[in-house]
């Protein structure tokens, strides 16, 4: 079993710190105390979830975990292709420097392992007809 802890991508980080700092300012200016109150308990969870997001190899299985939202496992041997993106749509990954994995013909899903190389690396090892590709 080797687990891929997900990237912490700075333009993420930085998006979320300055709204929840916007969000702050203006409630502590303001003396909306259980405005502040939900913050905390927002930042709580964004850093629960940033935490808990990575990704395990074990055996022939790819699996997706992000708090308790995501545990997705999928079949090495189903996924056709592996794709280099910084799509920002919503996906179990905390960086916009991701990789999309394509499998059972119609499914995707995005991750973003800070190790990117080993983990296509690694997939590609137990299933050679994965086909990479990159970004330019």
């Amino acid at each position: 079993m080797k687990r891929y802890n997900s990237k912490i991508g700075f333009g993420i980080t930085f998006f979320i710190a300055a709204v929840l700092g916007i969000a702050t300012l203006a409630m502590g200016l303001t003396g909306a105390w259980p405005g502040l109150i939900i913050i905390i308990i927002v930042a709580g969870f964004i850093v629960y979830v940033f935490r808990t997001t990575y990704y395990l190899i074990e055996g022939n299985q790819l699996i997706v975990k992000s708090g308790f939202m995501v545990d997705k496992t999928i079949a090495i041997e189903k996924v056709s292709k592996i794709v280099e993106t910084n799509n920002p749509l919503s996906a179990p990954a905390t960086s916009l420097d991701r990789l999309a994995i394509y499998y059972n013909e119609r499914d995707w899903i995005m991750i973003s392992p800070k190790d990117k190389e080993g983990f296509i690396l690694h997939m590609t090892a137990i299933h050679d007809k994965i086909v990479v590709f990159r970004k330019r």
